[in-house]
């Protein structure tokens, strides 16, 4: 058994918290339920280690453990997001102008903060006749490889962009990789035009019309988009609306206490 300090960071290896967040972090949409060997071989966390957070996390309401033994995700985690104002709260702000965007187009609407080096999505209101998604709610997705991604990464500080630029910068799943010349070639189209657009070929064709969401110091804090299947934009409908609707959602969130990453 480890030998654990006061505080509960072990004296050798990560902290307690870190092994436990990484746990969490071998959960997807694709498998919410887990058994505690696969929890153990994604995460190189030992077998009777894994148990002994698990039993932890199932205890404090963060996992639950299934009828079968496997485990999922428990609901309170749902309970601490709805605290962070940058997503419940944004969200509840932009939800009513999401959905007269979504009665307009009767595509996806989609709605993004950035976490580091990734946009989060906070929102989608689907549509049956729209394009297939590749990420669902809480999902983390490229910034570079998305129209709402593309949003954030422009509006982003220099010094950030310069950072992100040197990163890899392939497209998922085509796979395309782009050059840093091309990327920031987009990044000022996009600052300079106000939106963000975006096609994809796989796995079926996709095309994105994204718009920022400012707050009352102007940083973006959000970005939110339109979605649809290839050819099903139009343009002079859709790209005046998802700006009007992004800025319809600025005037309200200056009320909130948003602090955009940088």
């Amino acid at each position: 058994m480890e030998k654990v300090r006061r505080g509960g960071r072990p004296q050798t290896g990560e902290p307690v918290l870190v092994r436990a967040f990484r746990i969490l972090d071998a959960f997807s949409v694709e498998e919410p339920a887990l058994s505690l060997t696969d929890l153990s071989e994604r995460t190189g966390i030992p077998l009777s280690t894994t148990l002994r957070l698990m039993r932890s996390l199932v205890r404090l309401g963060v996992a639950e453990r299934l009828p079968d033994g496997r485990f999922t995700v428990g609901l309170r985690m749902l309970e601490y997001a709805a605290l962070a104002p940058r997503g419940h709260g944004l969200r509840a702000i932009a939800l009513p102008y999401m959905e007269d965007l979504h009665h307009a187009t009767g595509q996806h609407i989609q709605l993004a903060v950035r976490e580091n080096y990734e946009a989060v999505i906070i929102e989608r209101l689907s549509s049956p006749r729209a394009a297939k998604v590749l990420w669902n709610p809480g999902a983390r997705v490229p910034l570079h490889g998305t129209g709402l991604g593309l949003i954030l990464l422009a509006h982003a500080q220099p010094e950030f962009q310069a950072a992100y630029l040197t990163r890899s910068l392939t497209l998922e799943p085509e796979p395309i990789v782009l050059g840093p010349d091309e990327l920031r070639a987009q990044l000022k189209d996009v600052r300079s035009e106000g939106i963000a657009r975006f096609s994809r070929t796989l796995p079926e064709p996709a095309e994105t019309v994204a718009a920022p969401v400012f707050d009352r110091m102007g940083d973006c804090v959000a970005a939110l988009s339109v979605l649809g299947a290839g050819g099903s934009l139009n343009p002079q409908m859709v790209e005046p609306a998802v700006v009007a609707i992004a800025r319809a959602i600025s005037r309200d969130v200056g009320r909130l206490a948003l602090r955009p990453a940088k």
